[in-house]
């Protein structure tokens, strides 16, 4: 017999007084509410509950370990209710990867209101553009632009990750503002990425069912989208850009969306989790959260 539930039934018959009153209350027979007593009694060696024909009482050993149960069985239960706690909140270190830029601008932000919401959570958040293995490296949720490829990971899809393109209004003062991508080859154009001749930068545009593709050309190249940013919102160029980040600019008026009728370049996105690993709560509200943000 579990010692815990023996506990619990001998507490009960002291509060109720009768071992058949125990037995009603707790839905088991008279006979098995005996057995725990006695059980009890037969490991500590001594009577807890003196019994007679007319009426059941407490022997002094008795009410000392009635008291200590109570307290035992009061802390088994806040330990259960802890561990059920556990199960519904969300709780202890989430470890996340997600691409640099995408991390930088958006995530990040995201990340700090995730925390405001969920004070138990930690996250450690890696930033890199390379292709990680979740399981050897010890990611639990990643955020991929592009197509997949790893059959082990379960995705959930996001919106895709759009760019858009943009220049300062005194650098279209200065330059004139392009009606179409063909019109970008005699502008200044600032490119993400270092890019070799034999695999050259690509910008492609969409209309009516058409696409329009350029080589950009450009005096700054940057594997670093904040340089690219902050040369744009200089004067420098027109960029390729990130929509989400690029909005607040032009809603600040430090920049202008050139092309506004052309549908830029977009990539597929995904919150990952690895395939084998175990769903827990912080994993579950982590990729809804997500989900709901940019989704």
């Amino acid at each position: 017999m579990d010692r815990l539930t023996s506990m619990n039934v001998f507490v009960r018959t002291a509060d109720l007084g009768s071992f058949a009153a125990a037995a009603e209350a707790l839905r088991i027979s008279p006979q098995m509410v005996a057995k725990h007593i006695a059980r009890l009694e037969s490991r500590l060696g001594t009577l807890l509950i003196n019994r007679t024909t007319r009426r059941q009482h407490l022997t002094d050993i008795g009410r000392s370990y009635y008291e200590r149960c109570k307290i035992v069985l009061s802390e088994a239960e806040a330990a259960d209710a802890i561990a059920l706690e556990m199960k519904v909140t969300p709780s202890g270190t989430l470890r996340v990867n997600a691409p640099v830029t995408f991390g930088t601008s958006s995530l990040a932000p995201f990340i700090t209101h995730y925390l405001a919401l969920f004070p138990e959570t930690q996250v450690e958040l890696t930033l890199s553009d390379r292709m990680v293995d979740p399981v050897e490296e010890g990611y639990e949720v990643i955020l991929r632009i592009g197509e997949l490829s790893d059959s082990q990971m379960i995705a959930y899809p996001l919106r895709p990750y759009r760019l858009i393109a943009c220049a300062s209004p005194g650098y279209l003062a200065q330059n004139g503002v392009p009606e179409t991508p063909a019109e970008l080859a005699a502008h200044s154009c600032l490119v993400y990425g270092i890019w070799s001749p034999q695999a050259p930068c690509r910008w492609q545009f969409h209309k009516d069912g058409k696409m329009h593709e350029i080589q950009p050309e450009g005096r700054l190249r940057s594997n670093d989208w904040r340089a690219l940013l902050h040369a744009a919102v200089s004067g420098y160029g027109v960029t390729l850009g990130p929509s989400d980040v690029l909005r607040e600019e032009i809603d600040a008026g430090r920049l202008v969306q050139v092309l506004p009728d052309y549908e830029g370049p977009s990539r597929p996105m995904h919150v990952l989790t690895p395939a084998g690993l175990r769903q827990t709560v912080k994993i579950r509200s982590f990729i809804k959260a997500v989900q709901k943000a940019f989704g």
